[in-house]
């Protein structure tokens, strides 16, 4: 059984809404952050990245970074921008881009049921990243962005959901910059609350899409919480549950997630010529360019040409939900062997784009003299994330890029309400 449930929302008022909202943190660098809140001073970036408020050689994991983002917090909050609502609500969060539509269920996860296996995850943490939003959560005394999660198909929450959507007036809809709708609704009928609450139950599992890193913070926040009332804690202290909106799984968009890689002195001969050994490899004829369309299919950007890249029987291992991954594939049998990219997380010649940015932008890291070659992925499946995450295993970094983004500053979630 999972649980999600109602809380008291931390919120922007109607008319600033779209004035707060943010791009999540991890998103952009300090240099983009200080150029979007230039001329909006109620930028949620003020709070989630409050280096822009500070020098600009500051440590990223300074503490006055954390000091200043509570006290914008705080100041959005007596200036009532943002407002508190009386009672626990749910809430419900749409997103449109391109005539994909996804809606999700806005509550409160448990940290018990990170804890013991109930909410899945697939992708492993670092302990620097968590620290720091530890060391945020702590000093803000609140979850200030939401994680991206979904559960599998439910007939029942779906037509509660719809059944809201289509009576009630939402308090914000608003088209960000990048071209998403985002569309807002307050469930404040206790009825229908108890409703939610109760079939949710019937839910065996939830997954974390997007923000394992503030999961695992908030969990570790709660524990230390826990620890400090010396046993008094009885489990329903808003600490012990984090900020989430909980999506159906049909809904869940995942797009491919390239990578860019610094060539290791090998002529663009040999490496075409290693690469065979495990990949049949042709010239692109599409238009010059290739966009893979199928699993174990690869485009591969190399001196101002697309290749086509399709991986040999031999190096697919489809009886292993991990070994099977294309991003394992191309990991395991091109990057580490050929190119010498022992450990993606830490090696300095990767980068990975978003599918988002299209192959326009692979081919632009590898132009101006750039020694790079480019390989664009086929997305990874919500079922291939299901099932690794069903088997407690873990996908390679960078496996899953998630379209659009959920807003930031729509909806906060108070350690201590």
């Amino acid at each position: 059984m999972a649980t999600l449930k109602p809380f008291k929302g931390v919120r922007p008022v109607p008319q600033m809404a779209d004035q707060v909202a943010s791009p999540p943190y991890d998103v952009m660098s300090p240099a983009e952050a200080r150029e979007l809140v230039r001329g909006n001073k109620w930028s949620f970036l003020h709070v989630i990245k409050s280096e822009v408020d500070l020098p600009e050689d500051t440590y990223l994991y300074d503490n006055r970074v954390y000091e200043k983002a509570k006290e914008n917090l705080d100041y959005f909050e007596q200036e009532n921008v943002l407002i508190t609502d009386a009672e626990p609500r749910y809430y419900l969060y749409r997103q449109v881009i391109n005539g994909h539509v996804q809606t999700g269920v806005v509550g409160a996860a448990s940290v018990h049921e990170y804890f013991d296996g109930t909410i899945k995850i697939h992708e492993q943490t670092t302990v620097d990243k968590e620290q720091d939003r530890i060391n945020h959560m702590e000093t803000c005394n609140a979850h200030t962005e939401p994680i991206f999660m979904f559960y599998h198909d439910y007939s029942q929450i779906d037509a509660i959901v719809e059944s809201w959507i289509s009576s009630h007036e939402p308090c914000y809809d608003f088209v960000s910059n990048d071209q998403v709708q985002h569309v807002f609704w307050v469930v404040d009928d206790l009825a229908v609350i108890e409703e939610l609450e109760s079939t949710f139950e019937e839910i065996g599992s939830f997954y974390v899409a997007d923000g394992h890193h503030r999961t695992a913070a908030a969990a570790k926040v709660a524990k230390m919480r826990q620890e400090a009332t010396n046993g008094s804690s009885t489990g329903n202290e808003p600490f012990n549950s984090f900020l989430a909106v909980m999506f159906p799984s049909k809904q869940v968009n995942i797009i491919d997630y390239n990578r860019v890689v610094q060539l290791n002195g090998l002529s663009s001969d040999q490496l075409i010529d290693k690469i065979k050994e495990s990949f049949e490899v042709s010239k692109a004829s599409q238009n010059g360019s290739f966009k893979p369309s199928k699993r174990h299919q690869f485009g591969m950007y190399l001196d101002g040409e697309w290749y086509q890249l399709e991986a040999k029987s031999t190096i697919v291992e489809e009886s292993d939900s991990v070994k099977s991954l294309d991003v394992y594939i191309l990991q395991n049998n091109l990057l580490t062997p050929i190119l010498g990219i022992e450990n993606p997380r830490t090696d300095k010649r990767i980068d990975f784009v978003g599918g988002a940015r299209g192959l326009g932008e692979l081919e632009k890291r590898c132009s101006n003299g750039c020694r790079n070659v480019a390989f664009a992925l086929y997305p990874t499946s919500i079922d291939e994330l299901m099932s690794v995450a069903n088997a407690n295993l873990l996908m390679p970094p960078k496996s899953t890029w998630f379209e659009p983004k959920l807003r930031s500053g729509l909806i906060i979630h108070k350690l201590d309400e």
